[in-house]
């Protein structure tokens, strides 16, 4: 008896649909904390959502026009490798390695900017950083323990679906959507058995009156 329900539950179209969605999340969540692992870091792919580092001084920073230059502009997809802090060269604009760290002084934000100097002092390493974008370098010293890693590379527009889902607009059509699926998936198949049923029932009647 247990043997037989299995089959039926397994043909079920909700029970199907409910596991594709367990599935497509287990992924998501694999391939991202993989990620983690992998390259080292808490934050293995970042959106870019400022134009600090846009070289000539944030003009068009939207990357469309000049997708491969050497810097990032707005909507990249940046990918983030935890190093050991002697492996991040600090050196001027084009040659400095671009790091993210956390900025206490915004705070604990997270910023994207080139390594433009480096020094160690009592064994601890500090960064000088600085827009490629802005005239002056950062206030300030970035300490090692700030740093979550250096950018090994750089996609562009992608970041733009990233940076759309934080706005609400984004977060409003992804809503709409979800509400769309579930009524494809589940109220117009609900209505069509039961319109089924009615019909089938109509005739059946009809049969037994003739």
């Amino acid at each position: 008896m247990t043997m037989d329900i299995v089959p039926k539950i397994w043909e079920n179209e909700y029970v199907k649909t409910a596991i594709m969605v367990l599935l497509i999340i287990g992924v998501v969540f694999g391939f991202w904390y993989g990620s983690q692992l992998v390259l080292n870091t808490q934050y293995p792919a970042l959106a870019v959502a400022s134009g600090s580092m846009c070289k000539p001084y944030r003009m068009n920073c939207d990357g469309w026009s000049h997708p491969f230059s050497q810097t990032l502009h707005i909507g990249d997809l940046i990918i983030v490798q935890g190093v050991a802090p002697e492996e991040i060269e600090g050196a001027p604009y084009p040659d400095g390695d671009i790091i993210v760290f956390h900025q206490p002084s915004a705070g604990g934000e997270l910023i994207v900017h080139r390594a433009i100097d480096e020094v160690e002092r009592d064994g601890i390493w500090y960064f000088q950083t600085k827009g490629d974008g802005n005239l002056s370098p950062d206030h300030g010293e970035v300490s090692e323990d700030q740093v979550v890693g250096k950018v090994i590379l750089r996609i562009p527009w992608v970041g733009h679906i990233a940076l759309f889902l934080h706005n609400s607009s984004g977060i409003f059509i992804i809503i709409i959507l979800i509400v769309i699926l579930v009524i494809v998936e589940f109220v117009i198949p609900m209505f069509s058995s039961e319109k089924a049923e009615v019909d089938s029932g109509e005739k059946s009647e009809k049969v037994a009156e003739t």
